[in-house]
């Protein structure tokens, strides 16, 4: 499933409209719309995360990330998803902005090397 199609789904599972997912990302309608057309070429990593959290996916999930299922864990990621699965939806939260947090930092980072080196 493209980008594209997981964002349209998802925002019609939550019941929002466009304009209603525009505000809750903070854009404007007509970009939601772009974005649900296929042209992402402008879609900045934090409007990624926004959207993400908005349609209460992961930021992976955006990109259709293979299913758990056809992963193999470490014995130290499964440990973690143990004990992730303890925690209550505050904790959860908490660690999923940890998560985006660092991972944005390594987004930035790359990108900023990759413009170091023309």
């Amino acid at each position: 499933m493209n980008i594209k199609d997981i964002i349209k789904q998802k925002r019609l599972e939550c019941g929002y409209t466009m304009k209603e997912l525009a505000e809750k990302v903070g854009v404007s309608e007509a970009t939601v719309s772009r974005w649900e057309s296929g042209n992402l070429a402008t879609m900045k990593h934090t409007k990624i995360m926004l959207l993400a959290k908005a349609l209460k996916i992961s930021p992976a999930m955006l990109f259709d990330a293979p299913a758990s299922s056809s992963l193999s864990l470490t014995q130290q990621e499964e440990t973690h998803i143990k004990k992730y699965r303890q925690l209550d939806a505050d904790g959860r939260e908490e660690i999923d902005d940890i998560i985006d947090v660092k991972l944005a930092k390594l987004q930035r980072k790359a990108e900023e090397d990759a413009e170091s080196l023309g």
